[in-house]
């Protein structure tokens, strides 16, 4: 009767515990509490648990060392695009800078024309001048001097007392004088004009008008080749921009792709990883409650096998396992040879010893399987650890690199910036030079300096050449700036 109720409890309790399992495990410290482990045990898990915590510390603080080389690496790639950026804003400078050259040269082109215009009318007006005093029969005196003012008054001319030509041709021929009055309001004698004056007068104004058209022409002709130039020059200027800003372009567009093309294998990678991890983290978790259902049946079976043994032994001793009242009546002689001869409490012990033994081998099993699962987790961590490390020393002389050229750059550009202020400060103070010589040179002309005014237009296009070549020498030396930027910009 009492086997029978205590088998319907144990088989109640094991289907309770069935379904306990199958709900979930027990919490730890329910299981502990049901263990009677021993102090060596004991001892041996707290070295384990101190260990993984010293693990476990070893491991934040790798992460935060981590962090902060993640964190060096994003301040570094930030100050390079940074200084992406300064080059850029130095090449849409230095474009400016060119179209502010061209312009500078167009004003000089302008000057220029301007001067052998005014040069050429100077000329225009002086024998305008002359023809216009030979036909008011004013005597052609040598030596004679114009003077020209700022105000709008009549030009006035002083004569002055010098030997008559003696190759004229009035003298040939018997003339009588007349007296008139000049410019001035003066009486002066004038002889009247043969033939043969007049003849001479107009050959020489259509020599003088021949001459004064060549020399327009002339001057055209050079400010149109000028004009020529200037253009050819300022095209090839835009199409070397214009393919240098496709470079940039297509170099930036192929910098782009490339990476996104190593954003997308790092999310690929990363998805991955986190498959296999989580896949991993699964199998280990049901790997685990698969072993915890293993030795909860194994712990409800050694119970049931212990619940057994005292039942055996309370029927043995005569005693009610359900009310715990002793109905045995044998003598006690017998009950002493039992009390001499105590089996089933050794049997218990053995019991136990086996249980005992069982869960240290069952502990042992975890703590192989915890302890590969640590080194595997370690391999890993270090593997990753060399990798990052190779890719942080990567980019650490990437930016030494970076970081040496960018200071070439910025010593180079302040270099150029001075030379090309020099120049042209140079530039300037020679135009207002040449303004000053040309102003001077226009007030200090005489009556019969042509050859004169035809050698300085010579010189002025000399000078002129010479600045087309300053300006040209400049020019390069902006392209090999620009070069050198464009080779810092793509490395």
């Amino acid at each position: 009767m009492a086997s029978n109720i205590s088998s319907s409890t144990h088989s109640e309790g094991s289907s309770s515990n069935e379904d306990s399992l199958l709900d979930g495990v027990p919490p730890l410290n329910e299981r502990l509490g049901q263990l009677r482990p021993s102090r060596e045990l004991l001892e041996y898990y707290r070295q384990k648990i101190a260990e993984y915590d010293g693990e476990y510390e070893k491991l934040l603080k790798k992460l935060e060392k981590y962090k902060c080389t993640y964190e060096h690496v994003h301040k570094s790639e930030w100050e390079i695009r940074q200084r992406e950026e300064e080059i850029a804003e130095l090449q849409k400078a230095l474009s400016d800078m060119q179209v502010f050259l061209f312009q500078e040269r167009e004003h000089v082109l302008r000057l220029y024309a301007e001067n052998d215009r005014l040069k050429i009318k100077e000329l225009e007006d002086r024998k305008r001048i002359q023809h216009l005093l030979s036909l008011s029969r004013q005597p052609v005196v040598e030596g004679e001097t114009t003077y020209f003012f700022k105000d709008k008054s009549a030009p006035r001319v002083v004569i002055q007392e010098h030997r008559r030509n003696k190759k004229s041709c009035s003298t040939s021929e018997p003339t009588s004088e007349k007296i008139g009055r000049g410019p001035g309001g003066h009486k002066i004698s004038v002889k009247p004009q043969t033939d043969c004056s007049r003849k001479e007068n107009e050959e020489c104004c259509t020599h003088e008008d021949h001459e004064t058209l060549l020399l327009t022409v002339e001057s055209l002709k050079a400010q149109l080749e000028e004009q020529t130039r200037l253009c050819k020059e300022q095209v090839d200027s835009l199409l070397e921009d214009r393919r240098v800003r496709l470079e940039e372009y297509q170099a930036l567009q192929e910098r782009d792709t490339e990476r996104i093309r190593l954003l997308d294998e790092q999310l690929h990678k990363t998805q991955r990883l986190l498959y296999e991890s989580t896949k991993d983290y699964l199998d280990l978790k049901y790997t685990s409650r698969a072993a915890e259902r293993q030795h909860m049946a194994e712990r409800d079976r050694l119970l049931q096998r212990l619940d057994k043994v005292r039942e055996d032994y309370d029927v043995s001793h005569g005693v009610d396992p359900v009310l715990g009242v002793s109905i045995s009546k044998e003598p006690s002689r017998c009950r002493r040879n039992r009390v001499r001869n105590p089996g089933p409490p050794v049997k218990e012990l053995q019991l136990q010893l086996e249980q005992a033994q069982q869960l240290g081998e069952n502990y042992r099993e975890q703590c192989i399987a915890t302890e590969e699962e640590l080194a595997r987790v370690k391999d890993e961590t270090e593997a990753s650890r060399g990798l990052f490390k190779e890719r942080t020393d990567k980019l650490t002389k990437r930016l030494n690199l970076m970081n040496a050229r960018y200071e070439a750059l910025e010593k180079r550009k302040g270099l150029e910036i001075e030379g090309y202020k020099n120049d042209v400060r140079l530039l300037r103070q020679r135009l207002k030079e040449v303004e000053k010589q040309l102003f001077k040179l226009t007030l200090s002309l005489t009556g019969d300096q042509d050859m004169q005014i035809l050698t300085q237009v010579k010189r002025t296009a000399a000078n002129s050449k010479k600045l087309v070549g300053d300006l040209q020498n400049l020019k390069a030396a902006l392209y090999s700036l620009e070069r050198d930027t464009r080779n810092v910009h793509n490395p």
